[in-house]
């Protein structure tokens, strides 16, 4: 009982740094339910660009945005299919869905064609970091470009770590390598396609 209120303890702690930072205009590095990520407020423009940067990335290229409940996806979507949250609901495995229409985000973390990919997520950490930051954050794998994603934390180059303004000490030491999240394409119509299985 002793250490599961220890652990309950140390999690608000690690929610309430992390909430702090990304009030702030900061990056965090964080566990997920899928890989490491470097995250920020996926509605602050500059945040967004600071990852790019980080990253080594082009700013062309969209990010994922994790979101805490289905509930939440018509307050940055246009028009959710309704398949969507069928989809969500049977996913075995971590699923991010790409949206037509996307609205209320930073301009850096849409699509040249308008669309955004969204993960609801079941991690407590970020279950908890959503719900109570009250938006959706950035979700990117803690790797620079072009180079493969960390499978655990210690696989996270040192260029990352030092780059961000906070690393979550929570998972640190965990060695099981996971894994990217399935990805799909959900058109407006309801018809969908496999981009990563």
């Amino acid at each position: 009982m002793l250490v599961y209120r220890n652990k309950l303890k140390m999690l608000k702690e690690e929610v309430n740094k992390a909430i702090e930072v990304l009030q702030s205009g900061g990056l965090i590095l964080y566990p997920t339910d899928t890989i490491w990520g470097i995250g920020c407020d996926a509605t602050n423009q500059d945040a967004v660009a600071r990852i790019f940067k980080l990253k080594g990335r082009e700013e062309g290229k969209s990010m994922i945005v994790l979101l805490d409940s289905e509930n939440k996806l018509d307050g940055y979507v246009n028009e959710v299919p309704t398949i969507a949250y069928d989809l969500i609901a049977y996913a075995e495995n971590p699923l991010t869905i790409i949206y037509s229409g996307a609205k209320n985000l930073a301009p850096n973390v849409i699509a040249s064609d308008g669309s955004v990919g969204i993960r609801i997520v079941k991690h407590p950490f970020c279950q908890q970091l959503i719900q109570r930051f009250r938006k959706p954050i950035v979700s990117t794998s803690a790797n620079l470009s072009g180079e493969s994603s960390p499978k655990n934390f210690h696989a996270i180059s040192e260029k990352i770590i030092n780059g961000v303004d906070y690393v979550v000490n929570l998972e640190q030491e965990d060695l099981i390598e996971k894994h990217s999240s399935t990805i799909m394409k959900i058109e407006p119509d309801g018809r969908f396609s496999f981009i990563r299985k």
